[in-house]
């Protein structure tokens, strides 16, 4: 119960927190009118990838055993080790009893998840293009030059507050099977089930409170 608690919770700040980068836009003169000067943030996210790490993680450490189960008639070495290998890499085996087997799952499984992390975040972040589109747009982080220096800061923000979704995304994926390690009690829901079902909640909870604004600001407007 509380390792399902702590899942959600930390799926919650994750998926909801934020760096806000403040953003500063200069003014141009076009005729006799006076744009820009407006100031504006980045909001660069605890956990830019979402779920997609977890799903590549586990798609990749079930494999090996999927191998092994092909070698498991065998005899011999090669059935022993088909055995071994089979009995650490299925998510089935793991929490059944306390082996090092169930380690070496563990370990691996959120090693893959940190890992995927940070190279999808990097992934979104370098398609977004964000440093030349400031420029292009005659806006800049206060304090720091326009183009390579923007880039560089934003990349060392995004490595710092990455450590923390990962880390989070890290142990919601493995934090069910350490629960069943540890109590002996089988858990139905996976660290992906979890983030499908509180990603929904949290998603909904934006829609119910963007309807509850909209009705506000149109109560305000007609008064």
């Amino acid at each position: 119960r509380f390792g399902l608690r702590d899942d959600c919770g930390d799926w919650c700040i994750s998926r909801r927190g934020e760096r806000r980068i403040p953003v500063q836009y200069a003014k141009q003169v076009r005729g006799n009118r006076v744009y820009g000067g407006q100031r504006s943030h980045i909001p660069l996210k605890v956990n830019m990838a979402g779920m997609i790490p977890l799903i590549f993680a586990q798609s990749i450490i079930i494999f090996p055993g999927v191998v092994a189960s092909w070698f498991l008639a065998n005899e011999g070495v090669v059935g022993d080790i088909a055995s071994f290998i089979y009995q650490v890499f299925t998510p089935s085996n793991v929490g059944t009893n306390v082996s090092m087997g169930d380690i070496v799952y563990i370990v691996a499984l959120f090693l893959l998840v940190v890992g995927f992390t940070y190279f999808y975040t990097m992934v979104l972040f370098s398609q977004q293009n964000i440093p030349d589109n400031l420029q292009r747009h005659g806006g800049f982080i206060p304090g720091i030059r326009p183009g390579k220096k923007t880039e560089e800061y934003l990349t060392r923000v995004l490595n710092r507050i990455t450590l923390a979704g990962a880390l989070f995304l890290g142990a919601v994926a493995v934090l069910p099977f350490i629960t069943q390690t540890v109590t002996n009690i089988q858990i139905g829901l996976g660290g992906a089930a979890l983030l499908i079902v509180v990603g929904v909640a949290v998603d909904t909870l934006r829609q119910l409170e963007a309807q509850l604004m909209m009705r506000d600001y149109e109560g305000f407007i007609r008064s």
